[in-house]
């Protein structure tokens, strides 16, 4: 409720937040009031840079390459292509990629990314444009994960460059999408500035659409297989969505058929990657 010192009553979060931002090593004073405790409190924090890996990967016991992509961050493609090479190398069966909890980032890095796993000029995503104009990007080629067996994870919270990702390799059929629909953030802004600094008008000048022209924009994307997590999952440490995938991509592997959705997992079930 105050920054060092200072109300933060009727301030906006992202203007609070600024002020929580300082240089490292340097402390701030948060007063936090907890519903249960009688009265305010103050908490100081020392100031640090906080590094977030754009990317993380394993090789899971069952033999699967398991890549969880946090952000659409400007080296995203080339940790990737790194990550992919080192799974590669280990003989997986098949490949798991997360977009779970991945808000996008650059729309290039999406290029990037989806042409790991589709063939060179393949259609990624499409701009709409308000006279119904089509502008068109394509996959850059030089994929290094085009033959692997492989499914995707999205959630609630994959969004924007990870629909557009998503979209692209469930459209191809290169890749089932496991989990519950996506955000649906498909929009492209263009900020235009008003004279003598009074700020700036953001304005919606078109639409992403995946290459079988589905639009993503507030509709976001169905999975293949539905699979949801309930709070009884975390508190237990369980995945379900993430054990629906390696069952649905050995599934792919050996032909057997393909369910429409899931149940929650027994106790026994892989632990959650906490996003």
């Amino acid at each position: 409720i105050a920054i060092d010192g200072v109300d933060m009553t009727g301030v906006s979060p992202e203007d609070a937040r600024q002020k929580v931002l300082g240089p490292h090593g340097t402390d701030v004073v948060l007063m936090i009031f907890r519903e249960g405790t009688a009265a305010p409190f103050d908490v100081t924090i020392t100031r640090a840079k906080i590094i977030t890996p754009l990317l993380t990967y394993e090789m899971r016991p069952d033999g699967i390459a398991y890549i969880r992509l946090n952000t659409f961050g400007d080296t995203a493609d080339q940790e990737l292509k790194d990550a992919i090479n080192e799974l590669l190398a280990q003989n997986p069966k098949g490949l798991i990629l997360d977009l779970r909890f991945n808000g996008g980032g650059y729309l290039e890095q999406g290029i990037s990314v989806a042409s790991e796993f589709l063939p060179r000029d393949k259609v990624v995503v499409y701009e709409k444009f308000g006279d119904g104009t089509l502008k068109s990007y394509e996959s850059i080629g030089g994929g290094t994960a085009l033959d692997i067996p492989m499914v995707v994870l999205i959630n609630e919270g994959s969004a924007s460059a990870s629909e557009i990702v998503a979209g692209a390799l469930q459209d191809y059929g290169r890749a089932k999408l496991i989990g519950t629909q996506s955000y649906g953030k498909g929009s492209v802004q263009s900020f235009i500035m008003l004279q003598d600094d009074q700020g700036a008008v953001g304005v919606t000048v078109a639409l992403w659409l995946t290459p079988n022209e589905r639009s993503i924009d507030k509709l976001g994307l169905s999975p293949d297989i539905l699979v949801n997590i309930t709070q009884a999952d975390y508190d237990a440490n369980l995945d379900p969505q993430l054990d629906a995938a390696a069952q649905t991509l050995l599934a792919i592997i050996n032909g057997s058929p393909l369910p429409t959705s899931m149940p929650s997992p027994t106790p026994t079930a892989t632990p959650v990657h906490a996003p």
